[in-house]
């Protein structure tokens, strides 16, 4: 099945350079606490999303990855801004001084010299930026990789290999940390399960052969010795850190880079991983790649070790939002992992499907000012543009009220009061007023939250993927009638206006208040979570409220497309919203499927899987059936 997809965005390097040295004089001027460290970080994620983009850029000239005077440049400036969150971490955030912008800044007052000098290194074209998925939506903070390199006994040399993206800062993290040189960044290409290197001679003879004559020994990370020693006296001497998240369903990334440091001579005890979990490598790993994880050393903290449990009160979440929530009165509760429906509804019977590790982690905090909804929106500025996009959806009287963003994590209030509308009360509730309510929704949004034509999948590609799940899950025939949109699909893409879409319409994500208004929750993540839809026409949000709303007569969708174009001030295509019921249709049996597949381990929330599967299967053969789909030929 089709469903997960990259988030990817082009830009001037010199633009994201120019926005890196603005947060960095911000940082530089604010007061200590954690909106100043989450500033911090901000910058890091971006300096390494800069680097992971010039990297990617000079590898696919080469065809190879190797070092340059760019890659250092900007790896050095990201060494120093790891540098910088690790003081704030220790330090209570920075509440002391201003020592850890004035790192990044390399420590004037006059301007960001560090930074202006990368800007002739860089390249004068686009480059592409991915979006670091553990940043945006695993809450996988560079802190814990910080933390997880402390204490560690190396041999020196110790060499730092990041895998990109996401382990190109990471990488810098570690090196940080261990006091090592300026870590290298790879990028495994080939089959997602077979993954292999395509490493520049120079870099590989750099990183495993004999590179002066200091005698290899061992100290603590940290320590002099560890960020002194350069070099070892045998070939593949020394220790070496290989550094990403994961590992996936087959961890072929950590295998590519301990393959190619096998074949070189290093011995497997000198590699040492540091990945984003603890748990072993997924059913697709190859044997011979099992085994030698299990056999190896890994370096691993967590988000409940590094913030949960921590013994500093500045690094627990209730303190980082105290300033918003008050002091909290009783412990954190945990309502990621399918938790929060106990919360919305009276029977566990009554529950909808979720896909339990995939939720962000959220959890409720109880003060003498109410309760709090706390949940992961993404580190960086990816938080940043959420808490944004949530506050203009909140002024509009659209969803529950944002108080702000704290080093990734939204702060809500949370109501209490509200209850998850149900679609077999539709009646009750009032169908016009459910038209109304979800018209106004979407309208605004369409009407409001322009986006960019790279933020979200072709038509084409809604296309290709709607009959390749179509054909797995119905047969030939089914996806034969899918892919008579073929015909239109480029009529049908000139009249996208690509939008900040909602893309979960679900009924469970509808809060039904005591007076019988509905506001939306779960508003701002779904435009940008880790598949291949992303931003569309808002002829996708009224396909799938068609879907997910009970309002499955052509006659109910018809008065939900008025509504909205009421709303929105356009007019929104009959035959736009048609192929996107199909596409919706198609991607949500794939994530039922996969989601059914991967929860093996919980036989009810998988039960629960299936049933959305075979219900969607067979609205997609009524839509096809119908003749809705059949005018595309």
């Amino acid at each position: 099945m089709i469903v997960y997809g990259d988030a990817a965005r082009s830009e001037l390097p010199g633009v994201v350079l120019d926005r890196i040295g603005e947060t960095l004089s911000e940082v530089a001027e604010m007061p200590g606490g954690i909106a100043r460290h989450g500033a911090l970080v901000s910058a890091f994620i971006e300096a390494g999303m800069l680097l992971q983009g010039v990297a990617d850029l000079e590898a696919t000239g080469r065809g190879e990855d190797a070092r340059s005077p760019a890659q250092d440049g900007l790896m050095a400036l990201l060494v120093a801004l790891a540098r910088g969150v690790m003081r704030s971490w220790e330090g209570g955030f920075g509440r002391g001084g201003r020592g850890e912008a004035e790192e990044g800044r390399g420590g004037t007052e006059g301007g960001l010299p560090e930074v202006e000098s990368l800007r002739a290194l860089l390249p004068e074209g686009r480059v592409t930026l991915k979006l670091p998925e553990g940043y945006a939506y695993y809450a996988v903070y560079p802190e814990g990789y910080a933390e997880a390199a402390k204490g560690m006994v190396v041999e020196a040399p110790v060499r730092v290999i990041g895998i990109r993206s996401i382990g190109t800062g990471l990488a810098a993290m570690v090196a940080a940390a261990l006091g090592a040189p300026l870590p290298v960044t790879v990028r495994p290409g080939g089959h997602p399960f077979r993954r292999e290197l395509r490493v520049a001679e120079a870099l590989s003879e750099a990183l495993t052969s004999e590179a002066g004559t200091a005698e290899a020994g061992t100290a603590e990370a940290g320590t002099a010795e560890a960020g002194t020693a350069e070099a070892g006296t045998a070939k593949g001497g020394g220790t070496f850190a290989v550094v990403d998240e994961g590992p996936g369903l087959s961890g072929s990334s950590f295998g590519a880079v301990a393959d190619h440091l096998e074949a070189r001579g290093v011995a497997r005890g000198r590699v040492v991983f540091f990945p984003s979990h603890d748990n072993p490598l997924g059913p697709e790993a190859r044997e011979e790649h099992r085994e030698r994880w299990e056999a190896a050393e890994r370096r691993f903290v967590g988000f409940e070790a590094l913030v949960r449990a921590a013994r500093e009160p500045w690094k627990r979440l209730e303190g980082w939002v105290e300033d918003l929530t008050g002091e909290a009165t009783a412990p954190l509760q945990d309502v990621a992992g399918g938790r929060w429906r106990a919360e919305r509804y009276g029977s566990v019977a009554a529950w909808p499907a979720a896909h339990l590790a995939q939720e962000r982690r959220k959890y409720l905090l109880r003060s003498a000012q109410g309760v709090f909804l706390l949940k992961f929106a993404g580190l960086g500025p990816e938080g940043a543009r959420k808490l944004g996009l949530l506050r203009r959806l909140h002024e509009a009287g659209l969803t529950p009220e944002p108080l702000g963003l704290r080093h990734g994590f939204l702060v809500e209030r949370w109501v209490g009061e509200a209850r998850a509308l149900d679609t077999r009360d539709t009646a009750a509730h009032g169908q016009e007023k459910l038209l109304e309510a979800v018209g106004r929704y979407l309208g605004f949004r369409s009407r409001q939250l322009a986006a960019t034509e790279e933020e979200g999948a072709s038509c084409r590609s809604l296309l290709e993927m709607a009959v390749h799940n179509t054909r797995l899950a119905l047969g030939e025939e089914a996806a034969a009638a899918v892919e008579r949109w073929e015909g239109r699909v480029e009529a049908l893409a000139r009249q996208v206006r690509r939008v900040v879409t909602d893309n979960r319409m679900h009924a469970a994500e509808w809060l039904v208040l005591g007076d019988g208004r509905l506001l939306k929750a779960d508003a701002v993540d779904h435009h940008a979570s880790h598949d291949l839809v992303g931003c569309q026409s808002i002829a996708w949000d009224i396909a799938g409220a068609t879907v997910e709303l009970g309002l499955g007569t052509a006659e109910e969708a018809e008065a939900l497309r008025e509504s909205v174009e009421k709303h929105a001030g356009h007019a929104v295509g009959a035959s736009l919203v048609s192929f996107n019921r199909v596409c919706y249709l198609a991607f949500q049996i794939g994530y039922a499927t996969m989601a059914a597949q991967a929860l093996g381990w919980d036989q009810e929330e998988q039960r629960r899987f299936r049933v959305m599967c075979t219900d969607y299967q067979h609205k997609l053969l009524r839509e096809i059936s119908s003749g809705v789909s059949q005018h595309a030929g």
